[in-house]
């Protein structure tokens, strides 16, 4: 197979819609332009929102992008804990919503510094395995604790079980893994921001220069 192209080369902001993974985002740019074709993170498939995605030479720069703080909304349902932490992995639990006395002192204990439960269905590896298939096949694991920082964890809503929120972190947090401790799961999950770089800006047709994105960071 020939080398990928090294041009077009910058960074390009994509907001991926539901359904596809962001490896099927990734590959549709490559495909659309020859070129050498990275990402600085992915969201899962029934996620949507930002992708931060680096064509051409921009690939070698994927270092200065992974490790940008997040923001999200998220909405969710406090009924129930899922397999997954996610609408695709199977109910396991059923709860009783607290209230929003009760939801505000959970909250106020994820904020902050905080060690938060990996997610069965990540991409970490156990055992030389991804976690997920692992998850798959039914095994069980006890997954390792990643040490986050939450600086905001806003209530937008809360209604009939469910909350919308709005939520700041560092690389690498799971959202999954908030829902989860909060005693539900994530109904929806949209990402708003990658460090300086927002949705609204989004346009899979324009390549941002390298030195025009790391000026911004």
């Amino acid at each position: 197979m020939p080398p990928r192209a090294l041009d077009p080369t910058g960074i390009v902001l994509v907001d991926k819609p539901a359904g596809p993974s962001s490896f099927a985002i990734v590959a549709e740019l490559r495909r659309r332009t020859g070129a050498r074709t990275g990402h600085a993170g992915t969201l899962d498939p029934f996620a949507t929102g930002l992708l931060l995605l680096l064509s051409g030479r921009a690939t070698k720069l994927a270092s200065c992008f992974v490790g940008l703080d997040k923001r999200y909304v998220t909405d969710v349902d406090l009924t129930a804990r899922t397999a997954t932490g996610d609408p695709e992995g199977a109910v396991v639990a059923r709860n009783e919503p607290p209230t929003p006395a009760e939801l505000e002192h959970r909250l106020e204990r994820l904020r902050g510094e905080v060690e938060l439960p990996i997610p069965a269905a990540s991409a970490v590896k156990i055992g030389g395995e991804r976690a997920y298939k692992l998850a798959r096949r039914g095994v069980h694991v006890d997954m390792p604790t990643r040490r986050s920082r939450v600086d905001a964890l806003d209530v937008i809503a809360y209604t009939e079980g469910e909350v919308r929120l709005d939520l700041r972190v560092s690389s690498g947090t799971y959202v999954r893994a908030v829902a989860d401790v909060l005693g539900g799961h994530c109904r929806t999950l949209r990402r708003l921001e990658i460090g300086p770089f927002s949705v609204d800006e989004a346009d899979p047709e324009r390549f941002i220069p390298p030195d025009e994105a790391l000026a911004r960071l």
